[in-house]
Order: C-alpha cells, then sequence, then structure tokens
C-alpha cells in the first residue's frame, strides 16, 4: 500500500499542475447572475480598499476568524491548525499595512496577494475606456498567461459599482495567486510559518499545481483509494468557502456591502471550481480497479501506462476548459446567445437541490460533479480530435495557444459537437444553480442579527 501510495502521489503531482478549473469564472458569472433579482436589482456599492473594512470591524474580525478555526477544526478532516501566534487580534493603534497583513496571514492566504479595486469588465457590454485598463500585474501575482481573456479596470475608493460586476470579477480572482505557495516545502516565507505542512499532492516547484489542495475536493472516492492514499483527504476547498462566505456575511451585516459583494465572489469560485469534473475525483473515466492496477504494472517496473494515462488525462483537462472558454467567448464577441448562456442564467432547478450549508459544496456539488465524470471523459474522447484527448504523445498545454477547438470542431460531424456542447451546457447549468445557491445562502446570513 505504500508504493501505491507513492505512485499515485506521483500522478497526482503531474495533474494537480492543471488546477484551474473553468478559464475565467467571471464570462460565466454574468450569465449566471445576470437574471438574479438579489444580484441584477441589488443597489450599485461604493468601492473601498480592503484596509478600511479591515479598520471599521477588527472587533468582528478578531471573533470571526477565531470562529472560523473553530468551524475548521471541528468540520474537516485532516484539517492542520493554525499556528496560534497568526490569530488575528484587535490592535486599533497599528497602521492600515499591518493589520491587513495580520489578516492575510490569518487566513493563511499568500500575503503578497493584491486584493486591488478593480472590476472585470462583462464580455457583452461595451468596449472598456482603454485609459482605465490595469496591467494584469496590478490585479494578479501570477505569471501573465497567453491568450488571456482577462481585462482589468481600474475603480477609485467611492466609485459606485454594480454588484453584479463586483461578485463576477471576484468570483475569477482565487487564481491570481490567493492560494499559492501556501506549503511547507514551498518556496515562499509564508509557507514555512502557515502550519498546512507539506504539500499533499502536486509538484512544489510548480506554482499552480500549489494551489490545487485548495481549489479541489476528492471527497467521492472508492474506500480502497483512500486506504492506499489518505492525503488526497488533504484538500480544503470547504475552507475557503467557509471563510470568504463568513466575511461576506459579516460585511454586509455591518455597512460594507462592497466587501459583502466582493467576499461573496471569492467564496463562489471554489464551489465553482468543484463543479468541474476533474476538480472531483481523481481521475475521471478511470475506475478505481484500473487505476490500482496501472499502478501495479508501474510498481513492477512497467510504468508505460501510467506515464500514458498521467497525459491523457492532463490533455483531456485542458481540452474542456478551452472548449468551454471558447463557447463562452465566441458568443460575447458576436452576441449571439446560445444554450449555454441560456443554460447558466435558467434558475428553474435550483430549488431542486438542498438549501445553502457548509457542507453543501462537499455534499453536493462535488457528489454531482464526480457522477458526471465517467460520461464527460468519453464525450470527450469521442467528440474531440483524437490527438488531443487519446494520443499520449500530444502535450495539449504545450500547443494549446495554438489550437482552435470551436474551429476544429465545425469542421466535423454536427452530432458529435452536439453532445460535447450537451454536456457542457449541462456542467454550465449546475455552475449557475450552485452559486445562485450559495448567493441566497450568504444573504440570508448576511441579514441575520
Amino acid at each position: 500500500m505504500k508504493r501505491f501510495s507513492l505512485l499515485l502521489a506521483t500522478l497526482l503531482s503531474l495533474i494537480a499542475g492543471n488546477a484551474i478549473a473553468w478559464s475565467n469564472h467571471s464570462f460565466a458569472a454574468y450569465r449566471a447572475f445576470e437574471k438574479m433579482p438579489e444580484v441584477s436589482n441589488a443597489a450599485p456599492v461604493l468601492a473601498e480598499p480592503l484596509e478600511a473594512f479591515l479598520k471599521d470591524q477588527e472587533k468582528a474580525l478578531e471573533t470571526l476568524l477565531a470562529s472560523q478555526e473553530s468551524w475548521a477544526q471541528s468540520h474537516l478532516e485532516f484539517y492542520p491548525l493554525r499556528p496560534a501566534n497568526l490569530a488575528f487580534a484587535a490592535t486599533p493603534a497599528r497602521a492600515d499595512a499591518a493589520r491587513r497583513q495580520a489578516f492575510l496571514l490569518a487566513l493563511r492566504v499568500a500575503p503578497n496577494s493584491k486584493f486591488a479595486l478593480y472590476l472585470q469588465p462583462d464580455p457583452w457590454g461595451r468596449t472598456p475606456d482603454p485609459a482605465k485598463l490595469l496591467d494584469e500585474t496590478a490585479v494578479d501575482t501570477l505569471p501573465v498567461q497567453a491568450n488571456s481573456t482577462r481585462r482589468f479596470v481600474g475603480l477609485n475608493t467611492g466609485d459606485a459599482v454594480a454588484p453584479l460586476a463586483v461578485i463576477a470579477s471576484a468570483s475569477d480572482e482565487p487564481d491570481y495567486g490567493l492560494d499559492i505557495n501556501l506549503w511547507s516545502d514551498s518556496p515562499s516565507e509564508w509557507g514555512k510559518v502557515y502550519g498546512f505542512e507539506a504539500l499533499p499532492f502536486g509538484n512544489p516547484a510548480l506554482y499552480f499545481s500549489t494551489q490545487a489542495p485548495f481549489h479541489m475536493g476528492f471527497f467521492h472516492e472508492d474506500r480502497i483509494i483512500y486506504l492506499a492514499a489518505p492525503f488526497l483527504k488533504k484538500t480544503f476547498p470547504l475552507l475557503r468557502v467557509h471563510q470568504y462566505s463568513s466575511l461576506a456575511a459579516l460585511a454586509f451585516r455591518t455597512g460594507h456591502a462592497y466587501w459583502g459583494w466582493r467576499f461573496t465572489g471569492l467564496a463562489l469560485h471554489y464551489v465553482q471550481d468543484l463543479t468541474q469534473p476533474y476538480h472531483a475525483s481523481v481521475s475521471p473515466g478511470n475506475a478505481s480497479i484500473k487505476l490500482i492496477g496501472i499502478n501495479l504494472l508501474a510498481i513492477a517496473g512497467f510504468p508505460k501506462l501510467k506515464d500514458e494515462m498521467i497525459v491523457l488525462l492532463s490533455n483531456r483537462h485542458l481540452a474542456l476548459e478551452k472548449y468551454q472558454n471558447q463557447l463562452l467567448y465566441s458568443a460575447a464577441q458576436v452576441k449571439k446567445e446560445t444554450a449555454v448562456e441560456t443554460s447558466l442564467r435558467d434558475s428553474a432547478r435550483d430549488s431542486s437541490y438542498p438549501a445553502w450549508s457548509d457542507l453543501y459544496a462537499r455534499d453536493v456539488v462535488s457528489s454531482q460533479s464526480y457522477a458526471v465524470g465517467a460520461r464527460l471523459t468519453d464525450i470527450l474522447v469521442e467528440t474531440l480530435p483524437a490527438v488531443y484527448v487519446s494520443d499520449p504523445a500530444f502535450d495539449f498545454g504545450v500547443k494549446e495557444s495554438g489550437i482552435d477547438l470551436a474551429a476544429e470542431l465545425g469542421k466535423q460531424d454536427a452530432a458529435k459537437r452536439a453532445k460535447l456542447d450537451a454536456v457542457v451546457t449541462e456542467l454550465l447549468g449546475n455552475f449557475g444553480a450552485h452559486s445562485r445557491n450559495l448567493v441566497r445562502g450568504v444573504l440570508k446570513a448576511g441579514t441575520a442579527l
């Protein structure tokens, strides 16, 4: 079992490099909320820097962050306790910068996170004024990705902004470096003091890989997989959802509506990540017995099947994300709605799910996503060009910038493409429904006395 566990860790070290679930969450989030009255009809809010909220609510934050730690200890298996010296304590006389740093350390997020005042404009809206555009480095601590679809518009303190824009923009923000290098074996100063121990899976030298345990949740694997690899349970999307959603509720209750919506968007990101089956399953489409067999062959000195499986998982993951992003971006560019946009905003199924709770992301979202994994994989293999999803000699990540999946599928059988479009539409319908249910839960908590 120990050797199998080590090999499974190797598998995860490579697939976890694809730690981004849906490309540019804001595209889908705008559509998910544009017809939800609680968001679309909400009054504009005034932008304020994070430091203003922290200073005004310092004592309440001391209490809240202590309660978050208690919640995590009682609800999360394998949760590493936060070191006592990182607890947030109200200290009114300190400088704003010191208070901000103490807050980020208490949350155990990257202390160099920007939390800038910005928006990502709706791609269906008007082209933003170039003079107001921010460089990505003003918002994101990570290297700019090739062919990025992100556009950032700067805000000033006191600017009136629509809650829809705030929540949609913030839903993409955790991919801007907030969860990078938080582990004891990370190449960062903060990883050494956060108490999260060593990266449970992934390669600590690959920056994207280090965020994977916060953006993935392997909650529904077979028992034998957990016996062989208990580290799979060391994933913490539920922690981030609880932290940011309870911060949002506090902000709403205390008159800081901008940060109410901003924190809500941050919490949304992790729920939305779990609607992507490659973030809810170790190896979608591969039964546990197959996974074990492949790893046993590797133990015996025949690693070819394992190596090929790693490449195929990565390629399928990336191809799905690229196609989803192309569908949303292309529709916005030509202002022609498709079934994907309709599905994202369709609220008919929202009430068919349980009411929002702290464990909703695990018990509802991740469970549903895990169940779709095998079917999704079959459809990807059937519909996409074989070289992208069935050829282990091809590296999709290396060639991605030059690939136009939508154009290539346009040359193929329409019935095949319809299958892929249908499953993407289904997944993004789940994305929309679960996103709205989280918002309902946060708004309810934000009005409680």
